[in-house]
């Protein structure tokens, strides 16, 4: 072969290579756009759950679900159970009356600041069809000195569909009990790392469930792979509870976000975590300290792979390993996941390279933890340093 046609055969293998690259990308960010947009409120699931199950089911995945709504994808039927679970809920509201001019009050479904949720719109899921709202607020001209200085109570706000009286709300179809979710578009900002939506906690863990499900399809490991999402961990991590009786596996990774504290005015003890240094471990958070052996397995993998990780502590939150770790006689877990910028809120931003790290990880774990891996975690030998 000439040295021209060799150029020109390299040039077109780059050109493929190049085209699969950007192919690849745009299908997960599509894949993200659909997770992040979809509405999944705390015991209002259904739709994520649908858009999980199709996926888990693109891959030839075995679905199972439990009696509340959780869902994951099986992949083997042998050697130790490993359990990755994210969580399909967002923080949320509940509609909780009508007033008589046709307003709407609400209860907050999971942690919210009051500071956050103001002049922003919102989604209420009706039975009749989904209707576009705001949380109202007062202009800034009429507020007092007093008004200013404080934060607006929850039970004081409330969402305005457009509607002149109760009986009109009701013909919209908003009925109480029905929920509601932030709107925000899913964004890649101008850093095209940079990654913009609502939700993603815990989309971002969805995500990555669904792309180690992906890449292992292939692979012949020696475990079998539960990987999906709980519902209503923003309530008190119910479905992790209902999930881990289902399952009963032998490790559990609970995939989440953290706060990243790389934004003004976050102190180092308050967010640890910086955007694009890689996934966390949870080592410590209200709900559960990380199994030890299991977190140092999970440290020398990330080494020996060089795969960057930072060190998550969150003593005002939690994760469904809070409920998982404590199952049955004990399931050693920890938190893998990515840091996030303003979670809690109607929008959020997560790294790419993160997500990209975290799966990496993942896929290396699972490659390592067959039986005797597995039991040296879980048991303690004769010469088990724990012994001495």
């Amino acid at each position: 072969m000439s040295v021209n046609m060799a150029a020109d055969q390299m040039g077109k293998s780059t050109t493929m290579r190049c085209q699969k690259e950007v192919w690849v990308l745009e299908k997960d960010l599509l894949l993200m756009k659909e997770l992040t947009e979809t509405a999944g409120p705390p015991g209002f699931e259904v739709r994520i759950h649908e858009v999980m199950r199709k996926h888990l089911a693109d891959l030839q995945a075995e679905l199972i679900t439990d009696n509340l709504g959780s869902i994951v994808g099986k992949k083997g039927d042998s050697g130790p159970k490993i359990l990755l679970a994210a969580h399909l809920d967002e923080v949320a509201f509940l509609i909780t009356h009508i007033t008589d001019d046709g307003f709407l009050r609400f209860l907050p479904l999971g942690g919210w600041w009051g500071h956050v949720m103001l002049a922003q719109r919102v989604k209420v899921l009706t039975g009749a069809g989904d209707l576009t709202g705001v949380i109202g607020s007062k202009a800034p001209h009429v507020l007092s000195l007093e008004e200013r200085r404080n934060v607006l109570e929850i039970d004081n706000m409330f969402i305005d569909i457009g509607a002149s009286s109760r009986e009109e709300a009701e013909k919209f179809g908003v009925q109480v009990g029905d929920p509601a979710v932030p709107v925000c578009p899913f964004e890649v900002l101008p850093n095209p790392k940079l990654l913009l939506a609502k939700a993603w906690d815990n989309r971002a863990g969805c995500y990555l469930a669904l792309k180690v499900m992906e890449q292992i399809q292939q692979e012949n490991l020696s475990n079998t792979v539960y990987a999906g999402a709980t519902v209503q961990e923003e309530v008190g991590l119910r479905g992790a509870e209902t999930l881990a009786h289902k399952i009963s596996p032998d490790i559990a990774f609970a995939l989440d976000v953290g706060v990243a504290g790389d934004t003004p005015g976050m102190a180092q003890k308050d967010g640890r975590t910086r955007l694009g240094k890689g996934p966390l471990l949870g080592f410590l958070d209200r709900t559960m300290i990380p199994h030890l052996k299991l977190r140092n397995f999970v440290i020398e993998t990330a080494r020996e792979h060089n795969i960057p990780f930072q060190i998550d502590v969150m003593p005002g939150g939690g994760t469904d390993a809070g409920k998982i770790h404590t199952a049955y006689n004990g399931i050693p877990s920890m938190v893998i996941g990515v840091p996030a910028r303003y979670i809690h809120s109607h929008v959020s931003v997560v790294h790419r390279d993160d997500l990209d790290h975290a799966v990496k990880l993942l896929v290396a774990l699972l490659k390592k933890l067959d039986a005797a891996a597995v039991q040296s975690i879980k048991g303690l030998g004769p010469n088990d340093p724990a012994r001495q």
